[in-house]
């Protein structure tokens, strides 16, 4: 029998201090153990369309229980997302896009799966681990060595990116497979977060925090910071499931 995890999550999004809309989305299922964070691109209607259409293709998604088979719907939904976004900007004549960072947890297996600069991070045993590398202009320009990870965040190229749902006829979603372990924390978030809280802080609030307190703080701390963007973040925790101690009966036949 497949060892299950007891998780908790809780979501939030904030349209900022500067923007008028609201491009990101989110959505969570518990009874499905799927959690996706999108962050639309294409100003006002149009990126919050494109984020939509990202979620709601993974809402439609009903797990059969196969770990791989899950893994390959997901990333189905995925690609019929950019097919829908591309073909709609191609008759419209705009660009428009979005971002996804979606996590699947089934037993003690989770799959990570990305497009764009949304990010997913693990907290295990107080340290933070970056699960995704974001599709940016500056990310290649760092991996290069051609500037410093600390210049990415303020370089004039910051939100340009490589690659996105509905950018593109064709998409190549990124995936990371693993083995999720009691007392785990994953924080799926849109980079309005990112942008201004460093990973340093992201460690000590899941570490010191419940986690629906540390969502909320991370939250309140993007604000206090002047928020330019919108911020979306999701946060799953992981805890051993609760197991009932049956009293040892012994006994044996009696002549």
């Amino acid at each position: 029998m497949t060892s299950q995890l007891r998780l908790e999550s809780f979501g939030a999004t904030h349209v900022g201090c500067v923007r008028t809309n609201n491009e990101d989305s989110y959505w969570v299922s518990p009874e499905h153990n799927i959690w996706v964070v999108a962050d639309g691109m294409g100003g006002h209607e149009k990126g919050e369309w494109a984020s939509g259409v990202v979620t709601k293709a993974v809402s439609q998604i009903v797990p059969v229980g196969d770990f791989n088979a899950d893994c390959t719907t997901l990333a189905d939904a995925i690609h019929g997302a950019n097919a829908a976004i591309f073909q709609t900007a191609q008759k419209q004549g705009v660009q428009m896009g979005s971002t996804v960072v979606a996590l699947y947890l089934s037993g003690t297996h989770f799959a990570l799966l990305w497009v764009g600069d949304s990010r997913g991070y693990l907290l295990r045993d107080g340290v933070l681990h970056r699960l995704t590398s974001d599709h940016s202009q500056v990310q290649a320009m760092v991996d290069q060595g051609l500037i410093a990870p600390e210049d990415a965040a303020t370089h004039p190229m910051a939100h340009v990116l490589a690659r996105a749902v509905g950018a593109q006829a064709g998409l190549e979603v990124d995936v990371i497979t693993d083995e999720a372990e009691p007392g785990d924390v994953f924080l799926l978030c849109s980079d309005g977060l990112t942008n201004r809280i460093p990973d340093e802080e992201i460690a000590a609030i899941l570490a010191a925090e419940g986690h629906r307190a540390a969502l909320d703080r991370l939250i309140a701390l993007t604000l206090e910071r002047n928020a330019p963007d919108n911020v979306t973040a999701v946060i799953v925790g992981a805890s051993e499931a609760t197991r009932l101690a049956l009293p040892q009966v012994s006994g044996g036949a009696q002549s």
